[in-house]
């Protein structure tokens, strides 16, 4: 038992592989549903972002690395969710975030979007998004679900009632969206396209609309 225990509190987000382990470690129900944010409205995208795409997309494949997926694509994306809700949404990229080492969840993550104009702290984070290694988004998943333990955890610590956290993986033209409500992990089976932008920024958008409006 003691080398399970020390082998758990040695991890963090990135050694969390796939979708099986972490629901197996955190103790997870996981469920697959197709269209499961199929019913959110899409919100069209500015042009200022659409401006943006058009000179970054081609650019991302050519260099064709994760750093500049990210900086060129996954970025203007997130900056454009912060934009809509008059900058109350704090934007935090390679942040430590160390909830529980006990759990390994602690570590850096790529991406955290809290309901909150705070830059100086990370607080009540709402959507943890995570950039998908070698193109592949399943092997991100896995890395994603863990961050979203993690920032129920920390809502939690904080004395919000917010039992439900969005996450995201994405290669900067393909996302792929969940959502852990509890102890469920629910998993969109569809896969959406940088071509479908009008969807993507409606589901990311969907958890400040609902936790502002409340």
């Amino acid at each position: 038992m003691l080398s399970v225990l020390l082998t758990i509190k040695n991890m963090s987000y990135s050694d969390f592989k796939t979708i099986d382990q972490a629901v197996s470690t955190l103790e997870l129900t996981v469920e697959d549903i197709p269209h499961f944010f199929g019913h959110i409205v899409p919100i069209e995208p500015s042009k200022k972002l659409t401006e943006t795409l058009d000179e970054t997309l081609d650019l991302a494949a050519n260099i064709s690395t994760e750093k500049a997926r990210s900086e060129l694509i996954i970025t203007p994306v997130l900056l454009e969710i912060r934009r809509r809700f008059q900058n109350k949404i704090g934007y935090f990229s390679g942040n430590k975030f160390n909830v529980d080492e006990s759990k390994g969840l602690t570590g850096a993550c790529d991406f955290l979007l809290s309901a909150s104009s705070n830059q100086s702290l990370v607080t009540a984070p709402v959507l943890t998004l995570v950039e998908a290694k070698d193109n592949d988004i399943r092997i991100g998943l896995g890395q994603c679900i863990a961050q979203m333990v993690a920032a129920q955890i920390f809502n939690a610590r904080k004395g919000l009632n917010q039992t439900v956290v969005y996450g995201a993986v994405s290669t900067g033209t393909n996302w792929k969206f969940i959502m852990l409500e509890n102890q469920r992990v629910k998993i969109d089976l569809t896969e959406y396209f940088i071509t479908q932008l009008n969807k993507i920024l409606g589901i990311l958008a969907e958890p400040f609309r609902i936790y502002f409006e409340e």
